[in-house]
């Protein structure tokens, strides 16, 4: 019997080419792109069609119920099968890897091959890429440590490089050298050999290969990765699908990608050479390049509008956005931020990210509206001693029972019924009905019914920021 494909699927990383859409607390793997389906959501398809075996999503803690309500609109045989690791940091690949192999190992044997993914990447020929697949598996069911390259018919400055040496079985070669990012003219250089393709960041290996590999050529990685798995436990809301590891452990791990803390040094490993339509979606050049362009080349997502422009993006989250006598222009307008520049600087995006780091404005944090796991809420005005919301609570969920000391909360039911406790009372609140809740009073907000609950929060005080909260259990 063959062994089982694993797909592993990497989601992480912040994305920051892409602000002001992709931002740390919402990052580019859950972004939707012209078909409404997210990039983590269209990975985690692709990965279907390749194995019917469990699928390990390898995610921070703080993403998982965005992860899990991503995923919810897929065939339930497919979210049915998905598994989660949930980091309690970022720690770069080279970790994430490492827990992922235990995991397998333990659930399907050292002989699992596992498929490697990152959920930001766009795929375009599918059947191309399977075939790719196909020959990775062979090669890894062999022994080799597999890499996919991609075939480099540009110079491009903005990703690693993979040198072939020696050809081997399925259409492979012996990787000769791994080459960080080039500068244009050797770019250019290595376009001319023939003998380099990008860097893809997917791979394929045999379980006990990779553990094998780690013991040899990364042993502190790999005996903390042990001690991790050995400390974590199944997450504390008791979801049998996801396991929170261990956050001391975990947190001591050296951050780093397993390119260089294994790929780079290992005996045994092989590239894949392909031409499957890839893209890594870094800049909004790509994600321009997913929408359908008019007679001058321009595209747009959203309410637009393009008036003697030509080769502009836009991508509009609400309200329409005119562009006149523009050309060579990306415009990003969110409910709370608007970018516009050139096409030629979408690769310094991170400068603006940057910048509001540096001057401590949270925008590169979180949009207007947030995600919790019992749903959202969305910041519609503020200003001094007040604050306006939009919460939506999902249905048959809850908000932690808490205490807020400065501010008052004022809660109209736009729709749906509220089950509220006000200190001692519990209390029901229908559609177009609302409640007062004083500061210093402990409460907690439930929606009981089959439907999702929408209301506004009108909150008052000498004090409205978000850290004035104490909460006393989760529910």
């Amino acid at each position: 019997m063959s062994a089982p494909l694993v797909p592993v699927i990497l989601c992480g990383g912040a994305g920051t080419r892409l602000w002001p859409v992709s931002r740390e607390a919402l990052p580019k793997p859950f972004m939707k792109l012209g078909d409404g389906r997210s990039l983590l959501r269209r990975t985690l398809d692709r990965a279907a069609g390749l194995s019917a075996d469990c699928a390990r999503i390898v995610t921070n803690r703080d993403y998982y119920f965005l992860s899990r309500d991503e995923l919810a609109g897929a065939l339930p045989t497919v979210a049915g099968k998905v598994r989660y690791l949930l980091e309690p940091a970022a720690r770069n690949t080279a970790p994430a890897v490492a827990l992922a192999t235990l995991a397998v190992a333990q659930a399907q044997g050292e002989n699992a091959l596992l498929l490697v993914l990152p959920a930001d990447h766009l795929i375009d020929d599918e059947v191309g890429f399977a075939a790719c697949v196909d020959r990775a598996k062979a090669l890894a069911a062999d022994g080799w440590l597999v890499t996919f390259g991609i075939a480099a018919n540009t110079p491009e400055t903005a990703f690693g490089y993979i040198e072939s040496g020696k050809a081997l079985a399925h259409g492979a070669y012996e990787v000769r050298r791994f080459v960080e990012k080039p500068n244009l003219e050797r770019a250019r250089e290595f376009l001319t050999t023939g003998k380099y393709s990008w860097n893809s960041g997917i791979f394929c290996f045999r379980a006990r290969d990779m553990l094998a590999a780690l013991d040899q050529v990364a042993p502190a990685l790999a005996a903390g990765a042990r001690a991790c798995w050995a400390a974590s436990h199944e997450y504390a809301a008791g979801n049998k699908d996801a396991v929170e590891l261990d956050r001391d452990t975990f947190s001591a791990l050296e951050s780093i990608s397993i390119d260089y803390a294994v790929f780079e040094k290992a005996a045994k490993v092989a590239v894949v050479p392909g031409d499957f339509g890839w893209s890594d979606v870094g800049a909004w050049p790509e994600i321009a390049g997913q929408f359908r362009a008019d007679a001058q080349h321009n595209r747009g997502s959203g309410r637009t509008l393009f008036i003697d422009s030509s080769q502009c993006f836009v991508h509009s989250e609400g309200r329409l956005v005119a562009v006149l006598g523009m050309k060579d222009t990306i415009v990003v307008d969110t409910p709370d931020a608007l970018l516009v520049m050139p096409t030629v600087h979408a690769q310094d995006v991170t400068k603006v990210v940057e910048a509001l780091r540096a001057s401590g404005d949270d925008k590169h944090i979180y949009h207007n509206t947030l995600a919790r796991p019992w749903g959202t809420y969305t910041v519609l005005q503020e200003g001094p001693r007040f604050k306006l919301k939009r919460l939506e609570v999902k249905p048959q969920h809850s908000l932690s029972l808490q205490m807020h000391h400065h501010r008052n909360e004022h809660w109209v039911v736009v729709s749906g019924t509220a089950r509220v406790t006000s200190d001692e009372q519990v209390f029901l609140v229908g559609t177009n009905e609302s409640t007062y809740i004083k500061a210093g009073t402990r409460h907690r907000l439930e929606n009981p019914g089959m439907l999702p609950l929408v209301l506004i929060e009108v909150q008052s005080g000498e004090y409205v920021g978000e850290d004035d909260i104490v909460r006393f259990d989760d529910g």
